[in-house]
């Protein structure tokens, strides 16, 4: 199997060398370290890699303008990588700038090394990635009126009955394994069914289409788990 390719953007020296670390003993290769956004954006470019591990608060340009630059700088996303933002800022206005910004996932430093390389690989296989709390705090939000969560407006009735279910399951939290072993489905379908999904939706990735399930309402908050 080919090993995940991780670029590590953060401006401090000691983070970077931890994080190289800990996925170097995950058997994760980080083909390159950014101190600032612009240097994010320029090892991107140069080593293409799977995935980015993104701080929020780097000098010259911040992680969440590097994503947004890394991503339209590959807008067919044949060569975009999976970004997920990682802060010791656990702040509601982070999550949503991310999530506007299309990280594909959102963590606090205080992870731990095994969830931190799982995280790597979950994104990397075509998962969202957010964790309890982060997803807790998604789901209250959307629960209440007027808000500044990103919109993301879309009509759903191009999607068949079983499309519609798999939209639901994913913003449920569930991943293409449980998807499959709810909807007696192999994981090959299930990718097929949510691919389809975001190619009807004109969304980018699977947290996308969990914004979008909750804003059009096929979601109720309330009645949704917070942790899955």
């Amino acid at each position: 199997m080919t090993n995940v390719r991780v670029v590590v953007a953060d401006d401090q020296a000691l983070v970077r060398s931890g994080f190289r670390m800990i996925l170097t003993a995950g058997g994760i290769d980080v083909v390159a370290e950014a101190a600032t956004g612009a240097e994010a954006f320029d090892a991107v470019r140069r080593t293409r890699p799977d995935v980015v591990l993104m701080d929020i608060r780097m000098p010259e340009m911040d992680g969440l303008e590097a994503t947004r630059r890394i991503l339209a700088d590959n807008t067919d996303h044949t060569n975009a990588p999976c970004i997920i933002i990682l802060t010791t800022f656990d702040l509601d206005q982070y999550v949503y700038a991310a999530l506007a910004a299309g990280a594909s996932g959102f963590l606090l430093k205080d992870v731990t090394p095994e969830h931190l390389v799982d995280a790597v690989r979950t994104v990397r296989a075509g998962d969202a990635l957010l964790s309890p709390t982060i997803t807790r705090r998604l789901v209250q939000r959307f629960a209440q009126p007027g808000t500044d969560a990103p919109a993301m407006h879309r009509d759903l009735r191009s999607l068949t009955a079983r499309e519609t279910e798999v939209l639901r399951m994913l913003a449920a939290g569930l991943s293409n394994a449980e998807l499959a072993q709810r909807l007696f489905l192999s994981e090959a379908t299930v990718k097929t069914h949510v691919a389809r999904i975001l190619a009807k939706l004109e969304l980018r990735d699977r947290v996308q289409a969990v914004v979008v399930a909750y804003e059009s309402g096929l979601v109720i908050p309330r009645s949704t788990p917070a942790e899955q």
